[in-house]
């Protein structure tokens, strides 16, 4: 085991191109982050094409950034770790081909990351420098029940030790970022979903409305019928039946309701998830809790999580539950210590629809 290893991550599976270095799997020395959101603000979502071109531009200057923070040269790099799936095709084969090529270049050894267990390694960082970053005092122990909540994954797994885990229960349908992302459009919320529901929540009642919760496996999501739920509200708080068109419903809705239709699914949603980890924690004891993804950012989970639970929580700095380098990075660490196949730099592809 090397007495002090570097390892650079990197992270292009949606819309933020992302390069971090990490020390040990515990100290995050660099975390460099350039998002196109702005682009994809005006079509309502993220658009693949304009995703892809943006990395080619934006992934060489990110790289280079994240080393000069973290002081480091190529000669203090021990490995390099790269995001391989699960993502948008297009966005993943830019960081996938810069990470075959820098290792080749720089004679480094490869890891390839699943993007999903990289949100849970994020709360395995535990210092650092930098500024604006607050860190938990410790690394979470196992067993660990890791509730996943991000745009495109809704998951609870019971890990056992790094890569020995059991995938507890996953959605059916749509994700819980997903979910939000939905709602805001109906309700006409501006493009991220996620910050602008619970934005809006905030002045809203959210026992306004008694919204449904799904019933599927013990440990399952779904979110559709929540989603649809809120359309069919929607419309019914207008006087319309469901053959009024969804793209008008904004136009005809008060801030009012739109603020109280935001609190009520927002408070539903985070049920769904709180009540699921409540029942996977009675059953299964884990020593710590970890809550992982971009919906992980979300307050309200947070204190839904916090009531519910028994278990002291240390939650991710906000900087580290989107899409970012440095979980890449921490999860590449855990790759190296614990013996995980190197990837071939001349053959490794991506793996968009990648699952845990």
């Amino acid at each position: 085991m090397l007495l002090v290893m570097k390892v650079l991550g990197i992270e292009t599976s949606c819309d933020e191109t992302a390069a971090a270095v990490v020390e040990d799997g515990s100290r995050l020395l660099s975390n460099v982050v350039a998002s196109s959101m702005d682009l994809h603000a005006q079509y309502g979502g993220v658009v693949p094409e304009i995703a892809a071109r943006s990395h080619i531009e934006a992934i060489l200057p990110v790289i280079h950034q994240a080393l000069d923070d973290a002081s480091c040269t190529w000669d203090d790099i021990d490995a390099i770790a790269v995001t391989y799936g699960a993502g948008l095709g297009g966005s993943l084969l830019i960081g996938v081909l810069t990470a075959r090529t820098l290792a080749i270049a720089h004679n480094k050894p490869l890891y390839a990351v699943n993007h999903v267990m990289g949100h849970v390694y994020a709360n395995f960082l535990t210092a650092t420098s930098l500024p604006g970053f607050t860190m938990p005092a410790g690394a979470p122990e196992f067993p660990m029940l890791a509730i996943i909540v991000s745009g495109g994954h809704s998951q609870l797994a019971l890990f056992r030790g790094h890569f020995d885990y059991d995938l507890l229960g996953r959605t059916q349908d749509d994700a819980i970022g997903e979910a939000f992302d939905k709602v805001a459009k109906i309700i006409g919320l501006p493009y991220p979903g996620g910050p602008n529901v619970s934005k809006a929540a905030l002045s809203g009642d959210p026992q306004a409305f008694p919204l449904p919760k799904a019933k599927v496996g013990k440990y399952d999501f779904s979110f559709s019928g929540l989603k649809t739920a809120v359309l069919r509200l929607a419309q019914a708080e207008i006087g319309e039946d469901y053959n009024f068109p969804s793209t008008k419903l904004p136009e005809r809705l008060n801030d009012a309701q739109k603020n109280d239709i935001a609190a009520s699914f927002q408070r539903v949603a985070i049920e769904t998830i709180v009540d699921k980890a409540r029942l996977a924690f009675d059953e299964f004891a884990p020593r710590s809790v970890v809550i992982a993804g971009g919906v992980a950012a979300n307050q309200e989970l947070r204190r839904q999580l916090t009531e519910a639970l028994p278990l002291p929580i240390e939650f991710p700095d906000l900087k580290l539950c989107t899409d970012n380098g440095a979980m890449i990075a921490t999860l590449g660490c855990f790759h190296v210590l614990t013996g995980q196949p190197v990837a071939d730099p001349y053959a490794l592809d991506i793996a968009p629809n990648l699952s845990m």
